[in-house]
Formats: C-alpha cells, sequence, structure tokens
C-alpha cells in the first residue's frame, strides 16, 4: 500500500503522550463473572489458537487466472463484483448467485462486456461452493447469510470477499474466526477503508502525540428522514424467488414483500441500516485510525422509534456509550436528519474536504491538545486547534479498488488481507452490543473482553448466542 507523509499546515509543538498510551485498553475489573452451569465460561475457541493456524496455502503468480463468482447480486454486490472485473488483474467471474431472478441482469451484462463470456447464473449458492474451479467468492447477501455463508465458503476451499456487518451474532463472528483458521482461507471484510492510505496517515498523526491525550471518539451515521412504513400482508411466494433459500438460517415464516425488501428493518436478518449497514464503517475505520483497541469494558445504548408507531423492530435512532477505562466512544445513527449530507462524488473523488459539521457520517477525534475529523470513503482528515486553526491535513480517496485489489492480491499471496476477519469481527461486536443493550431495554451491559461475553445480563446474553435453522447449519467437520 501506498504511504504518504500528512501534511502539515503550521507549528504543532512538542509531542504529547503516544497512543500507545492515550488509547490503550487497561486492565480493569470487567465485571463478575457470574458462572451459569449450563453455559461455562469460556475463552473462544480461536483465541486458543496461534496466528499459524492460518495454514499455508500454496501461492499463486499473478499469472493464474483468479476464478470468482458473486452471491447476492443486488446493487452493491454488482458495484463490487464490476470493481474486480474491471481491475486487469486476471479475474474471471463464473457466476452470479441470487435466489431472486429478477436481480442482477444488468450485472451480467456489464461483466459479459468485460470479460467477454457471460457469467451463469446460479440461485443456490452451494453450487458455487461445490465448483472446484472457483477459487473466491465475494458474498453481498442480506447480512443474517454473511456468517453461514462465509463459513460454507470456507469449508469448500474458497477465499472470501464478505459486506459488513459480516456476522449476524457475536458467536458466530467466533466461529467465523475458526473456520477461517482451520481451513486456511483468506477472508476480507468489506469495511473498505483499512485500505484507505489517509487512514494509515491519520493514524501515525495520533501515535505522533499530536493530539494530546485521547478523551473521546464521536462516530456519526445521520441519514435523512423520517420516512414512514407500510409493512404489507403476507402473501403466496413469487416464482422468480426461493423464499426457503433467502431466508436460509433464519426463522422460518411466509413470504412477505416487506421483509423480502426492508430486510433491514427487522431483527432476524439485520443489525439495524444505520448501524450494522452503515455506522459500521466509520466504526471500523475509527479502530484503525486509534490503531485497533481492544473490546470496551461496557455499553450503554439509548434509541426507539420514535416517529411512527409501524411494527418496524429497529429503531430510527440509537445512541451507544462504550467505555474503554481512559476514553469513551459513541455511536450515533438515525435516518431522521435531513439537513445532514454524506460525502458525494465531489469529496470521494477529488482533494476537497467535507463541511464537517453537516457531514452525515463523520468521525471526531477528540485529545487533550488538538481535535480530528476523518471521513468515510474519502474526504481524509483534518486537525483543528484553537480558533478553527488548521494545524495538518490529508485529503483521501474512495477506497473500494484498493480493497478489492488487495483481496485478489492476498489470494494469491496467501497473505492476511488489510481486513482481515480478526478485526471485521472486533468492529462487528461493537455493533452487536450496542444493539442488544437496546434490546435488553437500554441496559448497561458489562462485557468480558477475555470470553468475549456479555457478564450482568442473561436476557442480552441470550440474543448473543446464534442460532441456525435446520438444514442451514455449519459443518464441524472442516
Amino acid at each position: 500500500m501506498r504511504r504518504r507523509k500528512f501534511f502539515k499546515l503550521a507549528s504543532t509543538g512538542a509531542a504529547g503522550l503516544t497512543m500507545a498510551v492515550s488509547c490503550s485498553n487497561p486492565k480493569n475489573d470487567s465485571g463478575s463473572l457470574k458462572k451459569d452451569p449450563d453455559q461455562p465460561l469460556e475463552v473462544p475457541a480461536y483465541k486458543k489458537s496461534k496466528p499459524s493456524s492460518f495454514t499455508p496455502v500454496k501461492q499463486k503468480s499473478a499469472n493464474d487466472k483468479a476464478v470468482v463468482a458473486l452471491i447476492g447480486a443486488g446493487h452493491h454486490g454488482i458495484a463490487v463484483i464490476l470493481e474486480a472485473a474491471n481491475l486487469g488483474e486476471n479475474v474471471h467471474v463464473k457466476y452470479f448467485c441470487d435466489v431472486d431472478d429478477t436481480r442482477g441482469e444488468y450485472g451480467i451484462t456489464e461483466v459479459e462486456k468485460v470479460q467477454g463470456v457471460k457469467p451463469l447464473r446460479v440461485r443456490d449458492m452451494r453450487r458455487v461452493f461445490d465448483d472446484k474451479e472457483i477459487d473466491g467468492v465475494f458474498i453481498a447477501t442480506p447480512e443474517h447469510w454473511h456468517g453461514l455463508a462465509t463459513m460454507w465458503a470456507c469449508q469448500a476451499g474458497k477465499d472470501v470477499y464478505v459486506e459488513k456487518c459480516i456476522s449476524h451474532s457475536i458467536s458466530e463472528g467466533q466461529q467465523m474466526i475458526e473456520t477461517a483458521m482451520q481451513s486456511g482461507r483468506i477472508v476480507q471484510c468489506g469495511t473498505q477503508n483499512r485500505s484507505s492510505d489517509y487512514a494509515l496517515t491519520a493514524r501515525d498523526y495520533i501515535k505522533s502525540g499530536e493530539l494530546g491525550d485521547i478523551v473521546a471518539v464521536h462516530i456519526k451515521e445521520l441519514l435523512d428522514g423520517p420516512v414512514p412504513f407500510v409493512e404489507k400482508e403476507d402473501t403466496r411466494t413469487p416464482d422468480t424467488i426461493d423464499w426457503d433459500m433467502w431466508l436460509g438460517p433464519a426463522p422460518k415464516v411466509p413470504y412477505n414483500v416487506s421483509r423480502n425488501k426492508s430486510w433491514g428493518c427487522y431483527w432476524d436478518y439485520s443489525g439495524g441500516n444505520t448501524m450494522a449497514g452503515g455506522i459500521i464503517h466509520q466504526l471500523d475505520m475509527a479502530r484503525l485510525v486509534l490503531d485497533d483497541p481492544g473490546f470496551p469494558k461496557s455499553v450503554y445504548c439509548a434509541g426507539g422509534r420514535y416517529f411512527f408507531n409501524d411494527n418496524r423492530e429497529v429503531p430510527d435512532y440509537q445512541l451507544a456509550t462504550f467505555d474503554y477505562g481512559n476514553f469513551a466512544l459513541t455511536l450515533e445513527a438515525g435516518a431522521c436528519t435531513p439537513y445532514m449530507k454524506k460525502s458525494g462524488p465531489e469529496i470521494r473523488f477529488s482533494d476537497d474536504f467535507p463541511h464537517w459539521m453537516q457531514n452525515a457520517t463523520r468521525i471526531e477525534i477528540i485529545g487533550t491538545k488538538r481535535m480530528m475529523y476523518v471521513g468515510r470513503m474519502g474526504g481524509g482528515w483534518q486537525v483543528f486547534d484553537k480558533d478553527g486553526q488548521i494545524v495538518a491535513q490529508e485529503s483521501g480517496y474512495y477506497p473500494l479498488k484498493a480493497h478489492i485489489k488487495n483481496f485478489i492480491d492476498c489470494m494469491r499471496s496467501r497473505n492476511q488481507p488489510n481486513g482481515n476477519i480478526i478485526e471485521g469481527h472486533n468492529s462487528s461486536v461493537l455493533i452487536h452490543l450496542a444493539n442488544l443493550s437496546y434490546r435488553a431495554g437500554n441496559k448497561q451491559l458489562v462485557f468480558s473482553p477475555e470470553y468475549e461475553t456479555i457478564t450482568n445480563n442473561s436476557e442480552a446474553q441470550a440474543l448473543s448466542r446464534q442460532h441456525y435453522r435446520k438444514g442451514f447449519e455449519v459443518n464441524s467437520n472442516v
């Protein structure tokens, strides 16, 4: 990855405390661990394995064709696979897999223009996994399928690019890491800010001590809205969709177009559009910029459906606070702020910076000397001193292409990718903890980083465990 030095605009004085001191996760009392004889506390299995458990697989040359498939042919899935096809890195897209026959035709047509061969369309991802020619898959399904599809793919000997939020529960994320380790597969999480150069220089700036001690980190996902929602009645399943396969590991329910098309409103399929589908990007980037601190010791999440009583399970506004012992981190997510705006192409693909105060997806890092704003998916970063003086900055660009290239490169080199499965899991855990706090009745949850478990609330702990529907389980024999 190309590394650039950040551009200082003014003298910043003597270096302050380094990030290793100011943003570490010190030892602390994470709460009294209450042992349940039915659920004994255990360190997650993946933590008992050494890093070498990512067993070596034979390297490939850049001249070797990488044969891949798309699983989940929605708008974003098509955008990702088109980036892969257009890399010029000897990538061949063999399959478009989607349970809905009405999706993906545009993408198939565009990929055929690039590679001269039309990808095959299939409904069942297991057909893709059974094809020994497939080297890797891009998983862009609804969230409840991310974990199981990743594990099935790894067990079938495929490398994986999986969209965020990578898991649907804390326990599922742990199992995904273990499966990747046991199978020796590359897993790149779709948190593409990890492939942005400017995130790394922001991290370097913080390590230099120029912000001082980190006091607080505030992460935003404040989108347009509020928007009313009318839940449709259950109907006969259209012939164009395999509804049982769409549900997959989720509970069996009759076909409902609201669940099908607005799955981000239901806990069975999502952690929420603005949380698991949105702010996860900024959260993961903030963790990278902070040099990937450990887990927090507690979380409290307030929120609710403030505007419409319309059967949507996921709140339209949430505010979560995580206690790291020596700094606080907050997530503020909602769809009720029409005056806020995400960075558009004019920011993502230029050297310009966002208008921070009304930027919907900004990261604010508060230090004892100065503060830093960071943009996601481009937008760079700027450091402010007294009177609005900008003392350092670096622009940045949309990193999706770089992230996909990193995945293809790692498929060949067998190096761990920028968005590796462990950091993808660590970021996802925070999303799950915020939602669990909300679902348990806006309760503060005490969390054990060692055991990766909630220690003071049995209801939330029960919700944190993954349950798969019969016929959609993980094969324990890798």
